[in-house]
């Protein structure tokens, strides 16, 4: 396919996003499989276009004047993609397969591609009504803060410690990937995205396969290293989803100890068995429940640490999925917030006294985060949230002191602070 023919099919999958309201991945599954012509490197490249798309999906349209699905594209390939009048018009031609050449107005509009005077939903691209609860954390650095997570986000590998003996031994045997050591985790490497948003095929690596690496985002890491784990403790992840934390809180406790790993959804779970069994690790036992009967009942009260990967409106990972900010509804939120207490609630429950509760989210909104926080220490006694230099300086992160946001009970991560996903953290200490 010519760059000019991948631009009208980009433009035909974000028509098809917008009418029925769905996933992009949904999209462009469904574009490939009635394009079958269309070889990997035409599919990889439309997908990147779509997904710049959605990413300034609002200042796009703003500077377009219309929101259509190919003033989105046109805008894009004005900002994102740096493209000048003459290289748009030259894709623009109208000849077979390409979009309809430019309008009068099309031109006058990409010629000034002005965002001066545009309101900071649109300078930073997400939706209007989250405005006042993002103004909440960010203030001055909303803006930019939100520009950071309208970029690209890098491919992030987490070195497995249980299968091979140092970050630089993993790093030496993928010279290919051209990867760097993470800048905050003592165990990430990651690696850019291409120009054309395109990442290697890191699971079909022979030492992604031998369970040398896993792919964790380096936020994900860090949050997982500030939950404390260590060998021979008593450990629940409640929400473990595929596994990723579980299995970078294994390698912390180097086997040692018992982690139970559960979740609500058992077909979340799912991914977990297979890599469990690849990355070596021996201490985890899977509870799936049954019937919606609670799995760890019989856990209650003797935990040394309940991690809680909340469900939450995964904001902080609108790097990778810039789809689901244009989805994002109050009522979600609303959901989701009444999610978290349940599950924050049952963790109370199986924490022991000197226990601890290990609060995360994908999520840079307050009501998610310390809200949610302020809720739970409202309903239970004998709970205390850790001084942020103690949960620092017990993970040996002092060095995060700067980079992170403080908020009243934890840690904000941000893509312009810390480089990485948005990532909520806060420890609570069971007293009693």
């Amino acid at each position: 396919m010519t760059p000019a023919a991948r631009i009208s099919a980009a433009i035909e999958v974000l028509a098809d996003i917008e009418t029925r309201r769905r996933p992009a991945t949904d999209a462009l599954k469904d574009w490939g499989l009635s394009h079958r012509f269309a070889g990997s490197k035409d599919r990889a490249a439309i997908a990147s276009l779509v997904y710049d798309a959605l990413r300034r999906k609002a200042s796009a349209a703003w500077i377009m004047g219309e929101n259509t699905p190919r003033s989105v594209m046109l805008g894009m390939l004005r900002l994102q993609r740096g493209l000048n009048i003459d290289a748009i018009a030259a894709l623009c031609s109208g000849d077979r397969f390409a979009p309809e050449p430019l309008s009068g107005s099309e031109r006058e509009r990409l010629e000034k591609a002005d965002l001066s005077g545009a309101p900071a939903y649109v300078a930073g691209d997400f939706p209007e009504w989250i405005e006042t609860s993002l103004q909440r954390l960010l203030g001055e650095d909303l803006i930019p803060e939100m520009q950071a997570l309208a970029t690209r986000a890098p491919l992030d590998l987490r070195v497995n410690t249980l299968k091979v003996s140092s970050r630089e031994e993993a790093h030496d045997a993928l010279p290919h990937l051209a990867a760097v050591e993470t800048p905050l985790s003592p165990f990430g490497l990651r690696i850019m995205p291409s120009e054309d948003g395109r990442g290697p095929a890191v699971q079909s690596e022979p030492e992604f396969l031998k369970g040398w690496v896993e792919i964790q985002d380096e936020g994900s890491q860090l949050v997982a290293l500030l939950s404390g784990a260590k060998p021979g403790e008593q450990v629940v992840d409640l929400c473990a989803g595929g596994g990723g934390k579980t299995l970078a809180l294994a390698a912390m406790m180097d086997n040692h100890g018992q982690i139970y790993a559960t979740d609500n959804d058992a077909r979340r779970l799912a991914p977990i068995h297979e890599r469990l069994t690849r990355a070596g690790v021996r201490n985890v036992q899977v509870r799936t429940p049954r019937a919606k009967a609670d799995a760890v009942s019989d856990l209650d009260g003797r935990m040394d640490c309940v991690l809680v990967d909340a469900p939450c409106t995964g904001i902080g990972t609108w790097r990778r999925n810039p789809d689901a900010k244009w989805r994002l509804r109050p009522g979600s939120l609303e959901i989701r917030c009444r999610e978290q207490a349940t599950v924050l609630d049952r963790a109370a429950g199986l924490v022991k006294p000197g226990g601890r509760i290990v609060y995360i989210t994908c999520s840079i909104l307050p009501e998610e985060n310390d809200d949610a926080l302020s809720g739970f220490l409202g309903r239970h006694e004998g709970f205390t949230p850790v001084p942020h230099e103690e949960l620092l300086g017990k993970s040996a992160l002092g060095f995060l002191k700067n980079a992170t946001r403080r908020t009243a009970y934890g840690l904000q991560l941000t893509p312009e602070q810390t480089g990485t996903d948005g990532f909520f953290i806060a420890v609570l200490h069971r007293r009693s």
